[in-house]
């Protein structure tokens, strides 16, 4: 949450006011519900992805187009490999949900990708 928080303050945005995740022990566990800072925490439902729709298409797309699509020589090369892809999915492939445009099409600003922040 630290570095989302980073990010976002550094975007103009300086409150989360929710998070939504699935109801991994993780998101349950009482230390996730304290750096939470008063935002709400939206869990979806168990065994329903639709309530989590765009994280499950983003995932499927990712492994057709990106993780099956070819074989990789090592994990290092395909964890570079996908911040490049990212920048694709991002900022270059089309999406029929804006009008088959790259999504950040739709970005005011010059936001970048946050994967970077996970290497």
């Amino acid at each position: 949450m630290h570095r989302a928080r980073v990010f976002f303050a550094a975007h103009g945005i300086v409150h989360i006011h929710r998070v939504v995740t699935d109801n991994g022990s993780c998101y349950r566990a009482k230390d996730f519900a304290k750096v939470l800072h008063g935002g709400r925490h939206q869990r979806i439902t168990p065994y329903t992805p639709r309530h989590n729709g765009k994280v499950e298409r983003y995932n499927r797309i990712l492994a057709e187009e990106f993780l099956y699509a070819r074989v990789w020589a090592s994990e290092r090369q395909r964890a570079q490999a996908l911040q490049v892809w990212n920048v694709h999915y991002n900022y270059h492939r089309p999406h029929t949900a804006v009008g088959n445009r790259p999504p950040a099409s739709k970005l005011r600003t010059g936001v970048t990708n946050v994967m970077a922040s996970y290497n």
